[in-house]
């Protein structure tokens, strides 16, 4: 588990809401190996849960904090 001061690479930063919003979304959208769920009810679904789930997570003034991005791979 990270430390809340961050790396060597950067400190952590707040996510948008639009940012929280759009990885709740994928994770109700596919399972935990990354797959899609079956049916078509999953992507509106998933949209509107993520929406609904980040605005209250911000009306509750939870902050949720992202990693700095990774370096960019060297080939």
């Amino acid at each position: 588990m990270a430390d809340a001061k961050g790396s060597a690479s950067g400190p952590m930063v707040p996510a948008t809401g639009e940012e929280v919003a759009e990885v709740l979304a994928y994770a109700l959208r596919h399972d935990e190996r990354g797959k899609p769920r079956r049916g078509a009810a999953w992507e509106v679904a998933a949209a509107v849960l993520a929406e609904q789930l980040a605005a209250h997570l911000e009306r509750a003034n939870m902050v949720v904090v992202k990693k700095p991005p990774r370096p960019p791979h060297s080939t």
